[in-house]
């Protein structure tokens, strides 16, 4: 009698032992959660993602092309020597060989006025300050301050005229031709619709948001004021938006990078969390580790909620799986539970797992 009895505890010990339910506690919950943020257009890279999206406590937006459409229009033309379409006419000309969205803006504007614009004899990108050509023995130059100032052309008596345009959230163009300031190009990029209420979405989750560009200050806090961003980080140029990211991570603060162009790939790659926008380059879906398939806003933060829910359910999982197997061992090693009784307690430990999980399906990801 005892012989079987202390058989049959040692059983029902050894089902009750077996951390089946603790096996499946997280693959059971991601599968659910990945597979619902594939049904949102969201794609999870891993695990370790959903981890970080827990803690996350930063958001830090690239500006052109996704906080903004990344089509920007001629809003003013400045001349103060010859007329707006000679300046219009000479930024083309500089343009013409170059792939920056603002370049697109005055090339169209160019087309609008029916202009012939020539091709430039010689062409000189210089990242972060403008273009320098050369036309029939002249110099064009257009760009920023920044290069006029290293150009030896004044720019100062003109000062107040920029900074008015810059702040109403434009980014002005300086345009120069023959050692002599031609005139001013005033181009403004639209905000994409919903980002108002997706900044405001992530202050609501407790997370600060950061605005990063290659602006100047003033048009930088100009946009980032109509979209609510406190903390702007401007003068940014393309190089250095991995540095700006290790910066705010050496604050202590877990990052997610938000952005859509080639140059964003390095800060993605380097942010706990890079969200990449569909819309974007390849290389940039590449480095991230949240792929947003369409190009509405709203799925940063649904983005960030279903990993916060997802990895809400491990724990529960994981809590459930633990209580199970530590409630039932000592009872099982009194001899009390059958082991047909254990078997189904360990049955049944799994199955609660697996329908917890389940019912992340039907759980609202509201943005």
């Amino acid at each position: 009698g005892n012989y079987t009895l202390s058989l049959l505890t040692f059983i029902a010990v050894l089902i009750l032992a077996c951390p089946c339910a603790l096996g499946i506690a997280t693959p059971a919950a991601l599968m659910v959660g990945v597979g619902k943020g594939a049904e949102l257009g969201i794609l999870i890279r891993g695990a370790e993602y959903l981890e970080k999206a827990e803690k996350l406590n930063t958001v830090v937006f690239d500006k052109t092309g996704t906080l903004t459409k990344g089509e920007p229009e001629v809003t003013d033309v400045v001349a103060f020597d010859g007329g707006e379409n000679d300046i219009i006419l000479a930024a083309s000309i500089a343009e013409k060989g170059s792939e920056h969205p603002l370049a697109e803006a005055i090339l169209q504007r160019a087309d609008m006025l029916g202009l012939k614009v020539s091709e430039p004899e010689t062409f000189e990108a210089i990242p972060g300050h403008g273009v320098k050509v050369g036309l029939g023995g002249k110099e064009i130059l257009i760009g920023n301050r920044k290069l006029m100032n290293d150009s030896g052309i004044a720019i100062d008596e003109k000062e107040e005229t920029i900074a008015g345009l810059e702040e109403k959230g434009n980014t002005v163009i300086i345009v120069a031709e023959g050692g002599k300031l031609k005139g001013l190009i005033a181009v403004a990029d639209t905000l994409k619709e919903h980002s108002v209420d997706v900044v405001k979405g992530l202050k609501a989750e407790g997370v600060q948001v950061v605005m990063l560009t290659g602006d100047n200050e003033r048009t930088a806090k100009a946009i980032a004021s109509k979209v609510g961003i406190d903390r702007v980080i401007a003068n940014v140029l393309p190089g250095d938006k991995a540095k700006v990211i290790k910066d705010l991570q050496a604050e202590g603060k877990v990052v997610a990078m938000v952005g859509d162009g080639i140059n964003d790939s390095p800060a993605l790659a380097q942010a706990d969390i890079g969200i990449a926008i569909g819309s974007g380059s390849d290389v940039a879906k590449e480095t991230g580790g949240i792929i947003l398939v369409s190009d509405d806003l709203r799925n940063v933060i649904r983005g960030i909620k279903l990993s916060r829910a997802t990895m809400r359910k491990i724990k529960q999982n994981l809590f459930w799986a633990f209580f199970y197997n530590t409630a039932a061992i000592p009872i099982a090693a009194l001899g009390l539970l059958n082991p047909i009784i254990a078997a189904a307690a360990m049955a049944i430990s799994s199955l609660s797992v697996v329908s917890n999980s389940a019912l992340l399906k039907g759980a609202k990801i509201e943005a």
